[in-house]
């Protein structure tokens, strides 16, 4: 059933006259009458009874009249729930306590009249995330992908670069240590549980241990970010690697040090995945939010040749 013949219907109801209904919607007093008469033929009955005065409904019309008020109120709201910046922009963070999802969180912030849902694709790799994004499972995702891996239809920006630091323990012998260099990690272990195959992170971390000479590893099972604070408190061996702008938290007594690394500076790159023709409201505040907020990249910034949109 045609939702503009309902419209138009209902129009000529409230007002009486085929003209006005015309005026009204903006059309011609004949496409008004266009319009009823094919109605009229759909359902096989009369629903406006033309008079010297104009129209009235006919028994048949004033039955049908709520009914269509109502179908057209399905249809209003229907068309709101997906009219650009009435739905919930959703942006995949991957992980709530990384860079990205920080990112997102001061925005939100800053603009708590904006209408957000921050998700964690988290089982999806770069490249499944950017196949989400393209088929509206999110609205955006923050990815280290490879220019080469970009489908079309999805627009990537460099928006969000992430310096690394060490963590480590009190007892690990580069704690008091100001800042280090990537070269100075060589013959310490590195461990970074929940490290997967195929992932953007792991072929980052792969480029960071193959080009400074890092034993980088994720041995072990995985038990989340509070059993790994456990274990750098008590050991003098291992150290982890996190971005600066993650936020982990752990018992005062853990005493774990964060130690920025320099000369040159890992920088994890984050390019924020969007759809190319998207013009999302809330998608556009939180580019330029980016723009304006993201902190300079460092002089001395190393990152693999691929992470770099």
């Amino acid at each position: 059933m045609d939702a503009e013949a309902l419209r138009t219907f209902a129009a000529v109801a409230e007002t009486g006259q085929f003209q006005a209904a015309a005026d009204e919607l903006g059309i011609s007093q004949q496409a008004v009458s266009k319009r009823i008469a094919a109605l009229e033929r759909h359902l096989e009955v009369t629903l406006l009874v033309r008079t010297s005065r104009g129209s009235r409904l006919s028994p048949d019309g004033q039955v049908f009249l709520p009914h269509a008020r109502k179908v057209l109120a399905a249809f209003e709201q229907a068309e709101r729930a997906v009219r650009p910046g009435s739905r919930p922009l959703r942006v995949d963070v991957l992980n709530r306590r990384i860079a990205p999802a920080q990112a997102v969180y001061r925005f939100y912030r800053s603009h708590p009249e904006m209408n957000l849902d921050a998700v964690t694709l988290s089982d999806e790799n770069a490249a499944q995330a950017a196949q989400a994004v393209l088929g509206g499972t999110a609205d955006a995702s923050f990815r280290a992908l490879p220019v080469d891996q970009i489908p079309a239809g999805i627009s990537a920006e460099r928006l969000l670069d992430t310096p690394l630091e060490l963590l480590v323990g009190p007892g690990h012998p580069l704690a008091k240590a100001p800042w280090v260099r990537p070269a100075d990690l060589a013959g310490h272990r590195i461990w970074i549980p929940g490290i997967r195959p195929d992932t953007e992170w792991a072929a980052f971390y792969q480029a960071l241990s193959e080009t400074f000479g890092l034993s980088i590893d994720a041995l072990g099972p995985n038990f989340g970010d509070e059993a790994l604070m456990d274990t750098l408190a008590e050991s003098a061996s291992p150290a982890t690697l996190v971005g600066s702008g993650d936020r982990y938290l752990w018992p005062r007594t853990h005493d774990l040090r964060r130690i920025p690394l320099r000369k040159p500076t890992p920088v994890y790159t984050h390019a924020l995945l969007s759809r190319t023709e998207d013009r999302h409201p809330v998608l556009t505040a939180l580019r330029d939010h980016l723009r304006a907020s993201k902190p300079r990249t460092p002089a001395d910034a190393w990152t693999p040749d691929w992470a770099s949109p």
